[in-house]
């Protein structure tokens, strides 16, 4: 099951908005004779190939076990059932780490392997399989993405100075590090704030990146210049979010540059957050990578959006400055989000700390 994790791991950054997944045939020998994850949307998921990869190595798989980081899935959708293909191949047991929480499996693909005969185990790496897919567990469960809030900060809590200058806060080590969180998301959220103030691309600059998320930009009043630098990333979703009443010919305009412009009425002139995340789900994101000011930030934490805080705090004092989120004043302690810390590690010169809502 370390190896079905560890494979699943290569697949998160390739495979969204399916679940990563790994999988490890195991003949009765404990002979490992075929392995794979899950490829990009459309293509084979984890078992489909590591059976290939069996016949690739002229394996015979009946007898085998297979070892899956998460439930055989058992429906038609982009590919045929990965049950049906471990059946036709003759293992004869699948342990597997947790039950697919898609309605449309939810238990099905393993009742679908008992009733062929085949032993089935589940809850080896549960922890592990479930932390790997946290986005589309809270897809699948809660109908709205896993939001992860990023945020550069100083030791006193600044993300700019009181002019606005934010770069660099931190080290070129955790700008790179940054990068690699962004990948693995489904959609990148900023604020027009943002975009006015610093015209950032907000893509992932990897060298092994064979997908940009799609970029989302909160602007109520429709105010993303069209000559701005995101518009350079080639292949790149850009959805632009409204409130309503902004001038018809200037929503055109951003239609014709590309954009996808989402209107969500909400209360004060500003768009409805809930109503963005439920729609994000629908849209089949799993992971919101949120980089954006002080204003939004609070908002968001207003709203309980947030579920994870990725925090990096360089060893440096601003002093007076924009705060990593405008949320005060409080008048008792209580009020202030609880989080949990979940990781604490060097990166570069910096700090970074991985911080959970309570309970999530």
């Amino acid at each position: 099951m370390a190896m079905a994790l560890a494979l699943a791991e290569r697949a998160r950054l390739i495979c969204p908005p399916n679940p990563a997944v790994g999988c490890v045939l195991v003949d009765a020998d404990g002979q490992v004779i075929g392995q794979g994850h899950t490829q990009a949307t459309g293509q084979a998921h984890a078992e489909v190939m590591a059976l290939r990869d069996a016949q690739a190595r002229g394996r015979v798989t009946a007898g085998a076990t297979a070892y899956v980081t998460l439930e055989p899935c058992a429906h038609h959708g982009r590919t045929g059932p990965c049950a049906d293909a471990l059946i036709a191949a003759g293992v004869c047991k699948v342990v597997a780490s947790l039950q697919d929480p898609n309605p449309r499996v939810a238990g099905q693909g393993l009742e679908r392997l008992r009733a062929a005969g085949i032993e089935v185990e589940v809850g080896a790496g549960a922890e592990a399989s479930r932390e790997l897919n946290v986005g589309f567990f809270s897809r699948m469960t809660r109908q709205r993405p896993w939001v992860r809030m990023k945020v550069a900060a100083s030791l006193d809590g600044r993300i700019a100075l009181p002019n606005g200058t934010s770069q660099w806060i931190t080290s070129p080590a955790a700008r790179e590090d940054g990068h690699a969180w962004r990948a693995r998301a489904c959609a990148v959220l900023t604020g027009i704030g943002t975009v006015l103030r610093d015209d950032p691309r907000l893509d992932v600059r990897l060298p092994d990146a064979t997908r940009q998320p799609m970029l989302v930009i909160a602007d109520s009043r429709l105010r993303t210049p069209l000559e701005a630098r995101l518009w350079q990333v080639p292949q790149r979703r850009v959805c632009i979010v409204g409130a309503g009443g902004a001038d018809a010919r200037r929503e055109q305009d951003l239609r014709d540059r590309g954009a996808d412009v989402l209107q969500l009425p909400g209360a004060g002139g500003r768009f409805d957050l809930s109503s963005l995340l439920a729609e994000l789900a629908r849209r089949e994101i799993n992971e919101v990578h949120v980089e954006a000011g002080a204003q939004l930030n609070a908002a968001l934490w207003r709203t309980d959006a947030v579920d994870e805080l990725l925090l990096y705090q360089a060893p440096r004092l601003l002093g007076e400055g924009a705060p990593l989120a405008a949320l005060g004043p409080f008048t008792e302690l209580a009020e202030g989000p609880r989080l949990e810390y979940i990781g604490i590690d060097r990166v570069g010169a910096d700090l970074r700390i991985r911080a959970r809502v309570a309970g999530r």
